[in-house]
């Protein structure tokens, strides 16, 4: 039988634009496939992961070919659908296929020589069989119970060979091992204690009988247990086990303990974000309103012609009811569904509700996972008809899934700028590759929002997309008042109350008295924005980047937010000398601080970025909510954002001025969106709510439109400026920035990148400019703004930008900056 010898093109995870071809030895010729991952060298010395995208049997010509090291799997890990969805993601966003591959696969997926190896926290060693590993993995593992972890060159000279990865990937198999692109803690879960019966408690009569004897010789034991079946009986989602520290809220440890010692109780530890609830048998969906019914009615005429329907829904209409009549009718159909959401904090109180509703086949999807759970999730889904997941919740970086029967795809708060990717690239705005995803699936996509994006609502006016509008709350005694508090006005009568205005002082007061909860909004983490000398007004900066350092009363420092540069809050002007310097502004540190001294008995929490950077904190801040342990939560945007809480009446903006004068043309419909995001967060289930809005501008008209809800001539009128500037929905952007340390030389060639592209575009090209924000970590940025016709050849504009880039390079040899390309900037 004649030898072939077979070809592989491979892409490589490094920002190359080009696929590379590898050789494969014979040994490995019925190996290769279309999908699979493979060991390549590139360069002299690394080793990387690459995945394989065709096979041939022609030699390529402009260079020989290496060999590949090995092949790492039985079956393919990236389907075809997602390979040309990484070609589509790389071309329309100005990005390598290799920038898309880092994004799209975990890094639990791509072994490279400069990975790092540590022992999987998860796998119980002492209880693996004795010929589990190999006697080399033995060495390695036993190698890394000593140290914390070990590169990749690090294990080739422990074990003496020269091509680590395979024995590498049989661990990972196996579950053993955690591969990290960089040195990263020890993934620890936050494990929490729950309760359920003992199977020997479960008939009615043992169980009484067990409580008539505690109640004689153990009473705090049977308070406990008579507590616990409380609990369990007003559990709405059915789940049967119960949290420890929900129980304690009316008992003791020592009582909890003895109940399981006596084999009533049975403990286990859940690591929360991943426990699998049982599926409900009474509570799984709420009833549909009429006006529920009504939509979903709406939505399934519009499926018959239109692939994409957007669901206009005020707060508080039950937009995730309809969501969930839908999963259940793509779920019967046997195909899968994505759930978007566009921040991680949404995750937590949605995976809670479906998989009430729907059981174990709702899986959860983000960055804040684990690698091990990322790529366990990743291989869940990519078990085609047999995938444990038909339901996926997650941020972003989910549409990278290998979903190969995707019916589905649910776009919640598609108005949400989180949907875009801004570093590092490939660029690409969540909510539109969505739409490209569908497609090639020939999948339906429902958008929601109580405030959709212009370019959304504008499509459906055009009848692109279907339009359903849901304005019925779901309960008839909620629904919220705006009150427009006058800053200059209490301020000049000496009558703030530190942060806060009378009218919302007196309604926090209010809702503490009735026992009910408040949200506060200021979007500015940190204790103060900036840093003021009283005698010459000098404002401390970052060496790094062209922003003033903020004050962070928690670490005790002043701190770039764009950087991370930090140093001790200084002494003395270093300007002129003074010691009278003073902290200025207002961010949501200082907030916390001035509502403790105000409402003393309240219990106050935070929720930011500095506050939730764990893995778990969002959800337990929002379980501490929902559980009334917190009375005032105060935050930044992610209060925002489609959480659900049923005792909030009050919500407080403490500053909208900021929001109403952001120098962009996109910053009326941002305010509109996030006044009335906040808004909605108020008075959702029997209470009334109130929201109020400090500002020192309270005849703006935005806070109007909100107040009187006129969001359909608002929305008008801003196409209207929007087709008068030539601004989207009637066009589209593309940013360059051009980069470098040198302030001269990013001038210099922006000014001639500038004139190249001048030819193409005339005068459709505006800049170049510096931002606002002009230098970051040393590099200064200077952007160019293109604004394309929605009739011009997406491939043509491409080519055209990228050969004038390329030339730039070719005629300044000596530029070392790079040139970044962002298309449709938010």
């Amino acid at each position: 039988m004649e030898r072939k010898t077979v070809f592989v093109e491979v892409i490589v995870p490094l920002a190359l634009p080009n696929k590379f071809t590898y050789r494969v030895p014979t040994a490995y010729n019925l190996e290769v496939g279309i999908g699979k991952r493979v060991l390549v060298q590139f360069g002299k010395t690394r080793i990387y992961t690459a995945i394989i995208t065709a096979l041939s049997e022609q030699a390529p010509t402009a260079y020989e070919a290496k060999y590949i090291e090995a092949v790492l799997d039985e079956q393919p890990v990236v389907n075809t659908q997602q390979l040309a969805f990484w070609e589509w993601i790389a071309f329309y966003y100005c990005a390598t296929i290799g920038d898309v591959m880092n994004a799209a696969l975990p890094s639990g997926l791509k072994l490279s020589s400069t990975s790092h190896v540590q022992l999987n926290p998860e796998f119980n060693f002492e209880e693996s069989e004795a010929n589990t590993f190999t006697s080399r993995e033995q060495l390695l593992i036993d190698e890394l119970h000593q140290r914390s972890h070990l590169s990749i060159a690090d294990v080739g000279h422990l074990l003496n060979i020269k091509t680590v990865q395979p024995l590498l990937n049989t661990l990972l198999k196996k579950n053993a091992i955690s591969i990290f692109e960089e040195v990263k803690e020890k993934f620890k879960p936050k494990l929490e204690t729950f309760y359920q019966l003992h199977p020997s408690h479960e008939t009615e009569g043992m169980l009484q009988e067990t409580l008539t004897q505690l109640e004689k010789k153990a009473f705090k034991q049977a308070e406990a247990l008579l507590y616990f079946l409380h609990l369990q009986k007003t559990d709405t989602q059915q789940l049967q086990w119960i949290k420890r520290q929900d129980i304690l809220l009316k008992t003791d440890g020592v009582a909890l303990n003895a109940l399981v010692k006596k084999n009533i109780l049975t403990e286990a530890k859940f690591d929360s974000g991943r426990l699998q609830f049982e599926k409900s048998n009474t509570a799984s969906q709420k009833m549909l309103s009429e006006a529920q019914q009504q939509s979903v009615a709406a939505i399934e005429t519009f499926f018959e012609t239109k692939t994409t329907v957007l669901l206009h829904g005020v707060t508080g209409s039950g937009k995730t009811e309809v969501y969930i009549e839908w999963i259940k009718r793509t779920l019967a159909q046997q195909k899968q569904v994505l759930f978007l959401v566009p921040e991680i904090a949404l995750t937590t109180q949605l995976i809670t509700r479906l998989r009430a509703v729907f059981g174990e086949v709702v899986g959860i999807y983000h960055s804040r996972f684990s690698e091990n759970e990322r790529v366990e999730i990743w291989n869940a889904v990519l078990k085609a008809e047999h995938a444990t997941y038909k339901v996926i919740i997650g941020a972003r970086s989910s549409l990278f899934l290998p979903f190969h029967q995707l019916g589905l795809i649910i776009i919640d708060e598609e108005h949400d700028a989180s949907f875009k990717q801004h570093d590092p690239a490939p660029r690409y705005h969540a909510r539109d590759a969505a739409l490209y995803l569908a497609n090639m699936h020939q999948a339906k996509v429902l958008m929601g929002s109580a405030t959709p994006s212009l370019e959304t609502y504008a499509n459906a006016l055009q009848q692109k997309y279907g339009y359903v509008r849901l304005e019925t709350t779901f309960t008839k005694l909620g629904g919220t008042a705006l009150e427009i508090c006058d800053l200059k006005q209490y301020e000049h009568a000496q009558q703030m109350k530190s942060s806060l205005t009378p009218p919302l002082f007196y309604a926090i007061e209010n809702a503490l008295e009735k026992k009910e909860q408040v949200i506060l909004f200021q979007n500015r983490r940190g204790f103060a924005p900036y840093t003021q000398c009283s005698k010459c007004t000098h404002v401390p900066h970052c060496v790094q980047c062209d922003v003033p350092l903020i004050y962070h009363k928690q670490t005790q420092k002043l701190t770039c937010h764009y950087c991370g540069y930090s140093i001790n809050p200084l002494k003395q002007c270093p300007a002129c000398g003074s010691p009278d310097l003073r902290f200025k502004g207002l961010g949501t540190e200082k907030i916390e601080e001035d509502i403790e001294v105000l409402f003393p008995k309240a219990k106050i929490a935070r929720m930011d970025l500095d506050s939730t950077r764990s893995k778990h904190a969002y959800k337990q801040l929002i379980d501490d909510f929902t559980s009334k342990t917190i009375d005032i939560l105060i935050g930044t945007q992610m209060v925002t954002k489609g959480l659900d809480f049923d005792n909030v009446t009050v919500v407080g903006v403490l500053n909208v001025d900021s929001l109403l004068n952001y120098p962009d043309f996109r910053s009326f419909e941002r305010a509109f969106q996030l006044i009335t995001q906040v808004r909605g967060r108020a008075g959702r289930k029997d209470k009334p709510g109130k929201v109020l809005v400090q500002t020192s501008q309270p005849q703006n008209v935005i806070l109007e439109v909100i107040q009187k809800d006129k969001w359909e001539p608002f929305y008008k009128a801003q196409l209207e400026e929007r087709k008068k500037f030539d601004y989207p929905p009637y066009s589209r952007l593309i940013e360059i920035n051009v980069i470098d340390k040198s302030v001269e030389e990013v001038n210099a060639m922006a000014h001639e990148l500038a004139l190249k592209l001048k030819a193409g575009f005339q005068n459709r090209l505006l800049g170049p400019e510096f931002p606002l924000v002009a230098k970051v970590r040393n590099q200064y940025y200077k952007r160019i703004v293109i604004k394309t016709q929605k009739t011009d050849s997406p491939q043509k504009i491409r080519e055209f930008i990228q050969h004038q880039i390329i030339d730039l390079y070719s005629e300044n040899k000596l530029f070392k900056g790079r040139v970044m390309i962002n298309v449709d900037p938010m």
